[in-house]
């Protein structure tokens, strides 16, 4: 059994951390929430990295805002007070919490993120080049875009020189929010800078498909998709 517990990650950053069972130099995770808050989803994710023996910690970037799937009309103005600087800063801290528990070991650290998690674990792989080993990013929308941000953010692709590390991107095929297109634009600047990347894509899954509390949820897809992102970390974190 993992141990879960909530947790006050520095003096203004609460998270949600879980611990894997039996002793030993564990690597990492950071597990950076989707843009409803820290959920029952997120918890579930935290506990089965614990499980695949990853120490995981979910830093709460909300602040203690929750809010239900079906809330869209109250989560898009949260995103709007979402500040990259500020998130990065929380990342850091998050990074720093790890690096003193006794059982994690401090050269094995990763991220993984869902939705607008997805594109800060994207950014965070680009920030903290020297502290990070791997990422996944999970529908992360955002990361290379067509047109000007619709929330005013910009684009982390723009800092993929910095990366060292590997990443994971893992997109719904049926996602109508992240296209083709920009999956195109993702590995054409990945692939120019030969940086190292696997780029998924799940036929059948929309946005959210691995979120078993969404409408979206596409079992079949996200058994798969968990399975590749967890050998993926395994690798790069081993």
């Amino acid at each position: 059994m993992s141990n879960a517990t909530n947790i006050q990650i520095s003096h203004t950053l609460h998270g949600y951390a879980v611990q894997p069972a039996g002793k030993g130099s564990f690597p990492g995770m950071v597990v950076l929430m989707e843009a409803f808050g820290i959920t029952a989803h997120i918890q579930g994710v935290c506990e089965r990295l614990a499980n695949a023996g990853f120490a995981a910690v979910a830093p709460d970037i909300f602040h203690g805002d929750v809010f239900a799937y079906t809330d869209t009309d109250k989560v898009r103005p949260k995103i709007q007070t979402i500040r990259d600087d500020q998130v990065m800063g929380e990342m850091a801290e998050s990074l720093d919490w790890l690096e003193t528990q006794h059982n994690v070991n401090r050269e094995r650290l990763g991220i993984i993120g869902f939705c607008m998690g997805g594109r800060l674990a994207f950014l965070a792989h680009c920030r903290f080049p020297d502290r990070l080993q791997a990422a996944v990013s999970f529908y992360g929308g955002g990361i290379a875009p067509d047109s000007p941000d619709r929330f005013g953010r910009i684009p982390p692709i723009g800092e993929a020189e910095k990366t060292r590390v590997p990443v994971f991107l893992g997109y719904g095929a049926e996602d109508s929010s992240i296209t083709p297109t920009e999956h195109a634009r993702v590995a054409e600047k990945l692939s120019s800078l030969k940086k190292r990347y696997t780029l998924a894509v799940y036929p059948g899954a929309g946005h959210g498909f691995l979120c078993e509390e969404r409408a979206s949820y596409a079992p079949a897809m996200a058994d798969i998709a968990w399975k590749e992102a967890i050998g993926f970390l395994q690798s790069t974190l081993a």
